[in-house]
């Protein structure tokens, strides 16, 4: 039996005219059993009926679904879609339409549920970027009200608190570098210097960089058993280098005194490498992971602006790795200790020589 499910509206009106036709001949051949007579009613009823039927069906039916594609589109019609209405559209039944309906209101509420994490995401931005700001500003005015009030002239702590006010412009600075880095990073106006080097060089030159931070937590540092055997990649080494820096720093701060750091090399295949940095500090919530890469975001006290920073590190580690074309992943456990890991082209994949 024919399947009238997605028939086009001319096929609608084809079948649907037959039907029509055939009981109506049947009727004059019953009351003049005359072949001639019965095959031109067929002919007449089956010529009229398409007709009618198909007027119908495009004049009515689908002017007020075009009206609906076009609503869909919210514009003015260009030629190519003028095209489209009237070619392509008459000939999609109503399901394809139907479907084409719900595939629309599909992406648009998945538009609106992203526009709306958006807005909660721009609005807790701001608080945040307030919040940064705020607290040095207020310090520094503190500062300097005193000073005018009178403290100048004392100097037991005229010095301090100008060097408490340097130090708080030295934070803001350090926020607005952040901001504006990451800003050109996202716009693409930090163009990448690709060269070639050995990622444990670099690691190893970070972990001297730092070696005065890490040393005042008696942390030992170290490239994982296995993973000494150099591996060239092609990258931004400064950027590289400020990634891993953040990585470590990061490591060092939340990590336990006498703990450990490990940096882990892995040739994944043969496109990619795999750079793991791991600390065994106080970890991660899981709750916390999807976030952490979030200007700002901050997870628990062990967490907080008392360990310093403006929050913005891992912000800046993410849209590095991105520029790349590369990937980032984080694993933590609370009590356990977090290993950041991120991917790099090697230098077989970029078809360079040394």
């Amino acid at each position: 039996m024919l399947n009238t499910k997605n028939l086009s509206p001319l096929q609608l009106s084809l079948y649907t005219a037959f039907l029509l036709s055939m009981p109506i001949s049947f009727g004059f051949y019953f009351l003049k059993p005359n072949a001639l007579i019965a095959l031109t009613a067929f002919c007449l009823t089956f010529l009229g009926s398409y007709l009618l039927i198909k007027y119908t069906l495009e004049k009515f039916i689908y002017r007020k679904i075009k009206l609906i594609y076009k609503f869909i589109y919210q514009t003015k019609a260009t030629l190519r879609e003028e095209t489209y209405y009237k070619y392509i559209l008459p000939q999609k039944s109503i399901d394809d339409v139907r479907d084409d309906v719900e595939k629309w209101a599909t992406q648009r509420k998945e538009e609106i549920e992203k526009l709306k994490s958006n807005e909660a995401y721009r609005k807790e931005f701001l608080q945040n970027l307030a919040h940064e700001f705020k607290t040095p500003i207020f310090a520094i005015q503190g500062y300097v009200d005193t000073l005018l009030d009178g403290a100048l002239e004392n100097q037991a702590v005229n010095r301090k608190f100008l060097e408490n006010a340097a130090r708080n412009v030295d934070r803001m600075v350090t926020l607005v570098n952040d901001l504006d880095e990451i800003s050109r990073l996202e716009s693409g106006e930090q163009p990448l210097v690709r060269k070639n080097f050995i990622i444990q060089d670099l690691i190893r030159d970070v972990y001297e960089t730092l070696s005065i931070k890490i040393s005042k937590k008696n942390i030992t540092t170290s490239i994982k058993k296995g993973c000494e055997q150099p591996v060239w990649v092609t990258a931004d080494k400064e950027k590289i280098h400020q990634v891993i820096t953040n990585l470590v720093s990061n490591a060092v701060k939340y990590g336990k005194e006498n703990g450990n750091i490990v940096a882990s090399i892995y040739q994944t295949d043969e496109q990619r490498v795999l750079i793991e940095i791991s600390d065994d500090g106080i970890g991660i919530s899981e709750e916390h992971l999807d976030r952490i890469f979030e200007r700002f975001y901050r997870t628990d006290r062990g967490r907080s602006r008392d360990v310093g920073g403006t929050g913005l590190g891992l912000a800046i580690v993410k849209h590095i790795i991105e520029a790349h074309n590369q990937t980032i992943h984080v694993r933590s456990k609370v009590d356990v200790g977090t290993t950041v890991g991120f991917t790099l082209d090697t230098l077989k994949s970029t078809g360079y020589k040394l």
